[in-house]
């Protein structure tokens, strides 16, 4: 497949106010709902076999995520999903701000990313195990070890239990209404 096209902000917001592009926001749940860009439709990549992108008018499609990785990582997808008339934002939402322009932002405070939980949660049972294992006994420190494995079986294979588990928690659903 032929590459994807990468704009800067400035010129995505020229195509947006001429009606010539939807914007979709391939973030999670709670990143959107910190700040977004008003209009942009949420399509997170975790599951973009459950939501489909709404494009009637059958317009390219722009394409952004914080800083333009998840993006530039997941192209071919993108491409597809647009029926090859795709765009990628250059720089993502970290480059929309820089350049200026506005972004809504959250009333109340959404929760941490997923991936900060993860690390949240993973470094308090690293040092609960470690303190056990010199408080009460040295087992405690294979709970260390675990939480370790876990870690390091998700950085090779892409997938972290506790990351899932975690999206299962009341905190990160999306709020009704």
């Amino acid at each position: 497949m032929e590459s994807v096209r990468e704009l800067s902000p400035q010129d995505i917001v020229r195509l947006r106010d001429a009606g010539e592009v939807v914007l979709v926001d391939v973030r999670e749940t709670p990143e959107h709902t910190r700040e977004h860009i008003k209009g942009a439709q949420l399509c997170p990549l975790s599951r973009w076999g459950e939501d489909a992108i709404s494009n009637p008018s059958n317009v390219p499609v722009v394409f952004f995520c914080r800083s333009g990785m998840r993006t530039r990582m997941n192209a071919n997808l993108l491409a597809d999903a647009a029926n090859g008339n795709a765009i990628l934002m250059d720089g993502g939402l970290i480059a929309w701000k820089k350049a200026g322009l506005s972004v809504e932002r959250a009333r109340q405070l959404a929760p941490p990313s997923i991936m900060r939980q993860v690390f949240m949660v993973a470094g308090t049972l690293i040092l609960i195990g470690v303190i056990l294992s010199q408080l009460a006994d040295f087992r405690f420190v294979y709970l260390s070890g675990f939480v370790g494995a876990g870690l390091l079986f998700a950085g090779v294979s892409g997938w972290c239990g506790m990351a899932k588990l975690l999206a299962l928690m009341p905190w990160n659903k999306e709020q009704a209404g």
